[in-house]
């Protein structure tokens, strides 16, 4: 494999898995970008697809040593993505890198997303993402019936877009004003400014019952933050007499409740007894101790105090070791009811590792009941399940009895996503035998495999984690600060998080000054020193140098949280204008840092949808950085 000229328009990929892979296809596919691939084999894993890739130059190093990053030219290069299996390999090797060349732009595969939390901090320019958080929206939406998803992760809380009658009091982050006009400018109103909205307000088709516009909030779409809040209206209205009538249901049929209740009804009966012959004092009194064991036989009693006796004695043998049951299991489980059952109309979530755990979480978060199916009841996302109180069946999903356990004739779709592909395919076929018409979303790693299935089989959805998660990777070592993107109508808004560096123009600015023309929305603030975000700022807050905030806004919007940084300087120091600049970051995807030249001068590229589109001619480089550099 011929290596490619260090020209400093390359990026460098370490790693020979699945996800390094398509990486290296979505720079060179998609984006037209030159690529070298450090790896420990190309004749293992997926060395062999790596090496067969176009515009791909794969180095052999056993570790990612200081060498093998030279040899890779990481003095010039763009970008760094370290997607290994190893957290600490990925760390240590981005430390490595960094003190190659500082400020490259490193993006980080972590799967322990504490440790992840943490590591961006000790790079200027560094991402961290989480290939199954990337993945798992678009599992979710599968199970959900939608073709995108229209919900997101970040930092920890789970955003999505819906009418604003749809949305409980108080969850409303900002109100959306989406023009139909696809050259139109998306608005985001404040919560605040929202009118107050109540059921009957807003009719089914979404239109305000009082001729509210859309801009006004009541008919219109709002950005929200989920919190389990049960997206069914009817959930959330449910009639208090038929909610007692299914608690008392769900009271009998408890296997604890209902022995309980009997042996209470024998206590009351011999307590009856005994108030007809004695005083109600000695009547308690006899029955605490014929209940204890402790009483004395009399052959001259009457009948009835013969039969309290006697019942009170056989009913306490009974009670006494179900409370010592009672009690040692709730010191053992944490709780006293029984497992929750399934209640029909819910998504059961088969796997509950990395993926599996935040799927579950995020629908949960949305509102939506989920059942859980894991062979191992020491997994990730056993904990979660239980602390949500969601019901968990634990043996191999793929057996009837397990998916009958599960509630499978009743719910809605079955989402597997375990690690095994072998295992996902079984327990969706075994699953379609038992319903036809289940929704059915599955896991399978290889990309062929996944299209034949969903296409021989029709309402099989088949999804592979790294190949969604690795256009979010590509783009992290392209768009600069970017963490989401969230599709609403024919628009598209970005949620980035904007380091405050000392000197730039939003340094010592209001929050709400920046918001003033609704072109962005601060979402959430980490004040410099502060170790998490805090999501409701005062917007009267001035910002100040380390602080970092979260922010939603339009391509234009965002520009002004850009503006005097780092790489804004660059385009400001080349004679752009701040006009200009808003113009060219609007019609543009990404900002590159590329030195080009013979003097080694930094320049930045700008690469517009038509000069990204289009097949890789190997034998036209030059003609490609002409038109991307400019």
């Amino acid at each position: 494999m011929p290596v490619l000229p260090m020209t400093g328009n390359h990026f460098i990929v370490c790693g020979d898995g699945s996800l390094a892979y398509r990486i290296a296809s979505e720079l060179t596919s998609r984006y037209d970008e030159d690529v070298v691939v450090v790896l420990p084999d190309p004749a293992k894993n997926y060395g062999p697809q790596i090496t067969a890739l176009a515009g791909v130059t794969v180095l052999s190093h056993a570790a990612l040593t200081s060498d093998a990053f030279v040899e890779a030219g990481i003095a010039t290069a763009r970008g760094l993505a370290l997607v290994g299996s190893d957290d600490l390999v990925n760390f240590h090797a981005a430390l490595r890198a960094d003190e190659l060349n500082p400020g490259l732009r490193i993006v980080v595969a972590a799967f322990n997303r504490r440790l992840g939390q943490h590591i961006r901090g000790f790079f200027r320019d560094c991402t961290v993402l989480s290939s199954s958080e990337t993945a798992a929206p678009s599992f979710v939406s599968a199970a959900l019936g939608s073709p995108t998803p229209s919900h997101v992760r970040v930092s920890g809380r789970t955003l999505y877009v819906a009418r604003y009658a749809d949305v409980p009091a108080g969850h409303a982050v900002c109100g959306l004003v989406v023009p139909d006009d696809p050259a139109g400018t998306t608005q985001l109103v404040p919560p605040d400014e929202l009118p107050p909205v109540s059921p009957d307000s807003v009719s089914s088709d979404g239109a305000s019952s009082d001729g509210a516009s859309p801009e006004g909030g009541r008919g219109g779409l709002v950005l929200a933050v989920a919190d389990g809040t049960p997206r069914d209206p009817l959930t959330r209205r449910r009639h208090p007499v038929r909610a007692s009538a299914g608690m008392l249901w769900r009271l009998a049929w408890n296997k604890f409740a209902l022995v309980f209740a009997i042996l209470l009804a024998a206590v009351i009966a011999g307590f009856c007894l005994l108030v007809a012959r004695y005083p109600v004092s000695n009547a308690v009194y006899l029955t605490v101790m014929d209940m204890t064991g402790s009483a004395l036989t009399n052959p001259k009693l009457g009948g009835p105090e013969k039969i309290s006796q006697v019942v009170l004695t056989v009913d306490g043998m009974a009670l006494i070791p179900l409370v010592t049951a009672i009690i040692v299991g709730a010191r053992l489980t944490g709780k006293i009811r029984g497992e929750p059952r399934p209640r029909g109309g819910h998504i059961i979530v088969v796997g509950l590792g990395n993926v599996g755990t935040r799927v579950v979480g995020e629908l949960h978060d949305l509102g939506y009941d989920v059942t859980c199916i894991d062979r191992d009841p020491e997994a990730r996302g056993v904990a979660l399940a239980r602390r949500l109180s969601l019901p968990t069946v634990i043996g191999e999903a793929y057996l009837e009895e397990k998916l009958q356990a599960a509630g499978l004739e009743t719910a809605a779709a079955l989402v597997s996503v375990t690690s095994n592909d072998m295992v996902n395919l079984e327990t969706a076929l075994q699953a379609r035998a038992m319903r036809e018409d289940l929704r059915l979303v599955l896991r399978l790693g290889d990309d062929d495999l996944a299209q034949r299935v969903q296409k021989t089989l029709g309402n099989v959805i088949s999804r592979s984690v790294s190949s969604m998660a690795a256009p979010a990777f590509a783009a992290a070592l392209l768009e600069h600060l970017v963490l989401r993107t969230i599709a609403v109508g024919r628009h598209v808004l970005l949620i980035a998080d904007v380091r405050v560096e000392a000197g730039s123009d939003i340094a010592g600015r209001a929050l709400a000054e920046l918001e003033g023309d609704r072109l962005a929305r601060v979402l959430a603030l980490q004040v410099r020193g502060a170790q998490r975000f805090h999501w409701s700022p005062h917007h009267g807050y001035l910002l100040a140098a380390g602080d970092r905030v979260i922010v939603l806004a339009t391509r234009a919007g965002l520009t002004r949280f850009l503006t005097g940084s780092a790489i804004i300087g660059l385009f400001r120091s080349r004679g752009v204008s701040r006009d200009g600049l808003r113009a060219r970051y609007a019609i543009s995807r990404t900002f590159n840092l590329v030195p080009v030249g013979q003097e080694g001068r930094k320049q930045i590229c700008t690469r517009s949808k038509a000069a990204g589109a289009g097949h890789r001619d190997r034998g036209r480089p030059q003609h490609r950085r002409q038109h991307e550099c400019q």
